[in-house]
Parts: C-alpha cells; structure tokens; sequence
C-alpha cells in the first residue's frame, strides 16, 4: 500500500539533510554510479536488466548497498541498510515512508536515484515502477524519472528567466531542473502524493520550491510566468482517470488541447512555453489543423513538432504495459478492447506525439507545425530560442521586404550541400541536390541550381541579397532579376532562415 503523505509529510523532509549527507558520503550520484558500474553495466541499468547491475554492485561496499536497495528493490540485512544510509537512523526512515519492513531484512518503499541534467546531480524521489520488479501500478503512483521526463528535460530552453512554472510537476523533476536556470519555480500537481515526493525532493536538493496543490492551471490564476514546462497527462484515449500520473480525464487529445489553449495565458509577455503533448490523427483531417485550432488567434508564435506516430493498436499496447499490465490478461483485453472502440467511433488512424513550443508575441498568432521524424542527437532546447529569434526576423520581413532585400547572409557552419547520384546510361547521373543542416534538428532542404550558385555567394562582407541576386543573374545571361524569380529566391531564402541553415549578418 502507498503510504499516506499526510502522515509522513513532515517526517520524509525533515529525513532529507541526513540522507543528503548519507547519498553523498557513499558517492550515490550520477558519476559516482556510472563509475563503479561502468559504462556496460550502467546501460543495462538503463534497460531494466537487474542481474548485471546487482554482480556489479555485490562488491561496490555502501554505494553498492544503495544501488541494490534504492535502484534494484532487493532486500537487503537492516545492519547492512543502516551502515549504508547512515546517519539516516533505520526507524526514521521506516516512519517516513522511505524503507519498509519489520524484521532482519529491509527494502526500499520509494525509488531514489541520481541525476545530472547539465548542473550536477539531482537526486530524484518517487513511486517504485515495475522497471525491476513487476508491479501494478496504483491510481496515485507518482511516475519517476522516465523517458518522457528525460526528453522534456532535454528539450527545454535553459537560458536564465525570472520565474518558471512546471505545470503537473509529479515527482518534481522538471522543477528541479528549472531551479538551475530560474529565479523562483512554482509547481502545481492535483495529486497530493506528487506533491508530498516533489516536497522532499526539493528538500533533498536544497531548493527552495513553492509547490501548489490544484488541477490544471487553477492554483496560478491571474498569473504570469516567464517560462512554462508541463509533462501533462497527456495519453490519449476514453475519458477515464487509471493513473493520474498519464490520465486526465478528458477524451481523447483533450488534455493537451487545454494545456496548449490556456497556457499563452499565463505567458508573460516574450514567455516561453515548453511541453510535451499528443494529439489525434483523424481519417480525413490534417493534425496541424486540429493544432492550430487549439491555439488564440492572437498573441502567440508556436512551433509544434512531431516526433513520431503511433498505430492505435500499438499506442494502447504500449500504455497498457506501462501500468504494468500484460496485455494477454483478461482485464487488459477488457481494456484494450474499450480503448480501441473509442478511437474507432473517433475515427481515429494515429496518434502523434511530439513537442510545442509557444512564445508570448504583441501579434496575430503563428504556427509552424512539421514533422521530425528523422533521427538526430542534439537536444532541441538549445535550438529554441534561436528559432523563435529567426521566426521574429522573419515578421519583421514580412511587414518590410525591403529588409530582407538589403541584408547579408551567410550559411551556418553547419550547413552542408549534399548531392545524390545513381547509376545513369552514362554513368552517374544526379537526382537531388540537399541543403543539410549538420547540428540541431537536421533540417534538409531539396533545392535547385540557382539556390546552390546563391547560398555559395553568401558572406558575412559579401554582397546584399538585391545586390547578390542581381550579380547571378547577369552571370546567367538576364538582364534583370524577374518579379517571378525575385520572389521564388525570396521564399526560398526565408525558408532557409526559419530553420537556421542560412542566417542574417
């Protein structure tokens, strides 16, 4: 059974400076692990494969005692738990809701484990999952540190802001990672377990959180934040609540329908919001559509990203076993067979699942939602700032062209020209010419000739794209540069901008 956060509020944060002092006396942070397990080892942690982790931890000492309590579930000898957490005294953290058991053998009620997400180790509380031991998972389980949680992290922008809120803060993990870049963080949760965990967990890094119980956005109303982030319940399906943690109650996309409605509310002005979110792909509609019409029609600029879509068969599969349900059980045929009908009677073909970005603008509301599907490995934080600073450019353009005609371009570092041939009747013929954004998202343009002869023109002390434009054009023959040619290389060059392969000097 969960233990009752109201019980043991006080008494698992005032554990945490003791147990503070335990983890880092033993070395249990992030480096300290991946040292002693090695790199091998660490990723079949990652995989949940346990026999490796423990033979690698049997003769680690105190650190291996923790890593087989805390991150295993094993059951372990009370004296060898004591000398491991000490000065933490074993009965506290019995009380607090930390350890379970009576007897000579104690185990972990609460999973407990480092993590470095740019600023040194974090050491995150919450609910045991079935990662190691197969568990069904209750309706308040409080989710840990899991790839959804990992991926926001990674893709959120980190540049200093006043005031962040991490809305459905769950274990708290976001927060914790907002207070490296924030003045203040503020953390909402309608399930007082998460708060409970997200309490302690500040308490363990020694941040100060303010942390509001309520659902949605209620405990924030009137409210103004220079950033969001939410990892909101944002599984798609009947409107049923089975975990709070993924579940909102609402059918189908709705919860991020509401979060992604009502959050430029909250923004303040030049705000950022960053949140993952799902949405429906119905037979016969476009998904941006459905996007953008969640959004106000004025005072925001979003960026949506798709990062993948999922058959509904496998997307139900795929959920069902996340609750710790194996979907040959009865009860999860019962399940599946409820969570299907509901997308059939919605006609519902896919299900997306990707990243919105909103940012707070004095203007009629902008949308660029596409698909990056493709793989790449740097974290699109970075990346969003730069965006949103190309995209206002970019309406400064659109209210003076004249401003795109006079300025200087050049290519990123990054950008690589890329050309595609096959075997021909002569030998090598070439299909597709590509423009290849090299870091970041890795945008590819296909582009034509005068694209390639123009973006090789580029430079910082170069020539003005009117002056530039002109110049290709004499070297072509013309005499002048056509309107129809003016604006095909216009568009092709804001195009270029947007994603960053081009940029203004």
């Amino acid at each position: 059974m969960p233990t009752n956060p109201s019980t043991t509020d006080s008494l698992l944060t005032a554990l945490c400076p003791d147990l503070r002092t335990a983890l880092t006396r033993v070395d249990y942070t992030a480096d300290g692990l991946l040292e002693v397990l090695g790199p091998d080892v660490h990723a079949a942690l990652g995989r949940s494969e346990p026999v490796p982790v423990r033979r690698a931890a049997r003769d680690a000492g105190e650190l291996g005692t923790l890593i087989r309590l805390l991150l295993l579930g094993d059951a372990l000898p009370r004296p060898e738990v004591a000398a491991a957490l000490a000065p933490v005294r074993v009965e506290d953290a019995i009380a607090a809701g930390l350890l379970t058991g009576d007897g000579d053998e104690l185990t972990a009620a609460l999973d407990l484990r480092p993590l470095d997400a740019g600023t040194g180790t974090r050491w995150i509380l919450s609910d045991l999952d079935d990662s190691m031991h197969r568990r069904t998972l209750t309706e308040e389980h409080v989710l840990g540190v899991g790839h959804a949680s990992l991926s926001l992290l990674r893709a959120t922008p980190t540049e200093p802001v006043g005031t962040v809120l991490d809305l459905g803060t769950g274990c708290g993990v976001q927060a914790v990672h907002a207070a490296g870049y924030a003045g203040k963080v503020t953390a909402t949760d309608v399930n007082p377990r998460a708060l409970w965990l997200a309490r302690a967990t500040a308490a363990l890094n020694e941040l100060d959180l303010e942390l509001l119980e309520g659902s949605w956005f209620e405990p924030v109303a009137g409210r103004r934040f220079d950033q969001i982030v939410a990892n909101p319940p944002f599984v798609v399906g009947p409107a049923r609540i089975e975990h709070t943690y993924r579940d909102s109650g609402l059918a189908l996309d709705g919860a991020s329908e509401l979060v992604i409605g009502q959050a430029p509310g909250l923004l303040a002005p030049g705000g950022t919001a960053a949140m993952l979110a799902a949405w429906v792909h119905v037979d016969g509609q476009d998904w941006r559509q459905r996007v953008s019409s969640w959004l106000p029609a004025h005072g925001v600029d979003a960026w949506v990203v798709q990062r993948d879509v999922a058959d509904p068969a496998l997307y139900v599969g795929t959920w069902l076993r996340d609750a710790g349900l194996d979907p040959r059980d009865p009860d999860a045929q019962e399940r599946a067979e409820r969570w299907l009908a509901a997308f059939e009677a919605a006609e519902v073909v896919g299900i997306g699942f990707g990243f919105v970005y909103l940012r707070a603008i004095d203007g009629p509301t902008e949308l660029l939602a596409e698909d990056l599907g493709h793989g790449f490995d740097d974290p699109l934080g970075a990346e969003v700032d730069a965006y949103f600073a190309r995209s206002a450019w970019l309406r400064a353009v659109a209210a003076d062209e004249d401003l795109a005609w006079a300025s200087r371009y050049a290519p990123s570092p990054a950008t690589a020209l890329e050309r595609v041939y096959l075997p021909g009747e002569q030998g090598w013929d070439q299909r597709v010419a590509r423009l290849h954004r090299g870091d970041g998202p890795r945008w590819q343009h296909e582009v034509d000739e005068s694209t390639v002869a123009l973006v090789a023109g580029m430079r910082p002390d170069g020539l003005a794209l009117e002056d530039l434009m002109e110049l290709l054009a004499f070297a072509d023959g013309a005499e002048r540069v056509t309107p129809e040619f003016a604006a095909q290389a216009l568009g092709v060059v804001t195009a270029l901008v947007r994603h960053g392969l081009v940029s203004p000097v």
